[in-house]
């Protein structure tokens, strides 16, 4: 009779998770913007992915094929190699996807990924410091990957690594299982569900790159990592960049033009299962000028920073100056004016119903530096 009441008590409890995890899925919705007027200067992709040539498991083809139904204009694979030739040379158009290929160099402080580099004529150095001065001598650009995970980063001085990750898919999927398991069945239904329960607010690296850009610009990247569930990942976080002219469909011209915007800092970071998020800007008016994301300038006490976050649901928009947040407001046309030099960067967080939490960054964007006068 105990073991009847025992498993009559757990077959209820299974109903009633059963039926919360139904209702919240039902409510759950990805927010769009049907008036988005599309701009061929705005491309999306998803960064760090890993295939076969290394401990992915799907093919660059397989991937890109995946990528074409999510509707994203480029991937960037960065297989484990120092660097990984055979991946490398599986760059170019595939299934109308830009792939670019770089890599993942496993070195003295943690993991390094390379790209945008001229193939060395021999492996890059396994010293962190001397990989880096390597990457750039090649006309690349380093990205300290994953900096608080298994493989965390051992931080030295600072030599001007181009790009540090702050928030990694990866991460979230092997290391937060544990406060996940509630969510976790609906990765078999909706992984975008699943996956936005699991984000947390970057804290660490949030901290570390502020404390970067006090001494050497450094850009944020949203992060993949993704080794397999492509299908669901690809989709996830992704990367807005900002282009001059539309993409080339010539592939070494395409390419530069991408690795080129990433190099400079000219894109943004989103959370596109949360909602839509094309169409966000950030730059800096001075005069007839305009300074974009990434780029330096001397501070100028006329110029305006300009923020555009006009969006059909409602979000708010977080303006930080040297790692301190200085401004919030909902309004969807922001214009403030700077009162010290330093670097500004924006956080937008969505105020609609999300399964993400409510202080995870749906949209980060690259700072823009103001600069004393010598």
């Amino acid at each position: 009779m105990k073991k009847k009441k025992i498993l009559f008590l757990l077959l209820g409890l299974i109903m009633i998770y059963s039926f919360w995890l139904c209702i919240q899925l039902v409510r759950f919705k990805t927010y769009t913007n049907p008036a988005l007027d599309k701009t061929p200067l705005e491309i999306q992709g998803s960064y760090h992915i890993h295939t076969t040539h290394s401990d992915g498991r799907k093919t660059p083809e397989k991937i890109a094929e995946f990528a074409s139904r999510s509707s994203l204009d480029f991937i960037i694979l960065t297989d484990h190699g120092a660097p990984n030739f055979s991946s490398m040379a599986t760059a170019g158009w595939k299934k109308e996807i830009l792939v670019l290929a770089g890599s993942e160099l496993s070195v003295s402080r943690g993991h390094l990924v390379a790209l945008g580099f001229t193939p060395p004529s021999a492996p890059f150095s396994q010293n962190a410091e001397q990989a880096a001065y390597q990457i750039k001598a090649l006309s690349g650009l380093s990205i300290i990957a994953h900096p608080y995970s298994k493989v965390s980063w051992s931080w030295g001085k600072p030599i001007g690594y181009n790009g540090l990750e702050i928030i990694n898919a990866k991460t979230l999927l092997k290391y937060d299982l544990l406060s996940s398991i509630p969510y976790l069945p609906s990765l078999l239904v909706k992984p975008d569900y699943a996956l936005l329960k699991m984000l947390k607010r970057p804290v660490k690296n949030l901290n570390k790159w502020d404390e970067l850009n006090h001494t050497n610009p450094t850009m944020g990247f949203y992060s993949l990592d993704a080794h397999l569930l492509y299908k669901s990942l690809l989709p996830f976080l992704r990367l807005h960049v900002l282009l001059n002219n539309p993409l080339s469909e010539e592939f070494e011209q395409a390419s530069h033009q991408v690795l080129s915007a990433l190099h400079q800092g000219r894109f943004y970071n989103a959370v596109d299962y949360a909602a839509q998020a094309s169409g966000f800007r950030f730059w800096a008016q001075k005069g007839q000028k305009r300074v974009q994301m990434g780029e330096k300038s001397i501070f100028d006490s006329h110029a305006t920073l300009n923020i555009r976050a006009e969006f059909p649901f409602t979000c708010e928009v977080h303006l930080i100056h040297n790692g301190k947040k200085i401004m919030a407001s909902t309004e969807k046309r922001i214009v403030h004016q700077p009162t010290h030099p330093g670097f500004y960067r924006v956080e937008v967080y969505l105020k609609e119903r999300t399964p993400m939490r409510k202080d995870v960054p749906w949209i980060l964007s690259n700072p823009i530096f103001f600069q004393e006068k010598n």
